[in-house]
């Protein structure tokens, strides 16, 4: 005879145990479904969750230049970006006008904001009198500068800031 089957004849034919138990077991195999149900988050509370996970003072990758792309490591890739940067900053504005416009100026701390669509602004960070005579003279860098790639975060290129000194005056 098949077990199923069985089972509903003992209960049928008045087997105390069996009249308790199916009974329990029915009502626990009905209600038991709601303990393993997991609540699911809303869209809102896992897009917040993942805005307090990023880090937004720092990014993936840094801003690069062509030639730097090619190196392995993130930091190679860090290091030769600023110090190219710097030596083609330092090349453009060790010219004589900058020294005779401004004697009192030695090291230039510039601010460079690269954009995500690849514009590039520069502005002085240095505070003196002829802030805006110098600031004019830093807006100029940008032509003829070599492509910079933006920084990247996420898989997206975002905008970045950073400060670079260069020299102006060497001292021998």
């Amino acid at each position: 005879m098949n077990p199923k089957i069985e089972l509903f004849s003992q209960i049928k034919s008045g087997c105390p145990k069996m009249k308790r138990i199916f009974p329990l077991s029915l009502a626990f195999l009905l209600f038991s479904c709601q303990y393993f149900e997991k609540e699911v988050p809303s869209k809102d509370e896992l897009l917040k969750q993942e805005i307090k996970k990023i880090d937004w003072d720092k990014v993936d990758e840094f801003p690069s230049l062509v030639v730097c792309d090619s190196l392995d490591s993130k930091e190679d890739r860090k290091q030769c970006f600023f110090e190219l940067l710097t030596r083609d900053l330092e090349s453009r504005l060790s010219n004589d006008t900058i020294r005779t416009q401004f004697p009192s100026i030695d090291t230039l701390q510039l601010k460079i904001i690269v954009s995500p669509d690849y514009t590039i602004e520069f502005a002085s960070q240095n505070t003196s009198e002829d802030v805006f005579k110098l600031d004019s003279v830093v807006k100029q860098l940008t032509v003829g500068m070599p492509i910079i790639e933006p920084a990247i975060k996420r898989g997206i290129k975002v905008k970045s800031e950073f400060v670079v000194p260069v020299v102006i005056k060497r001292v021998d």
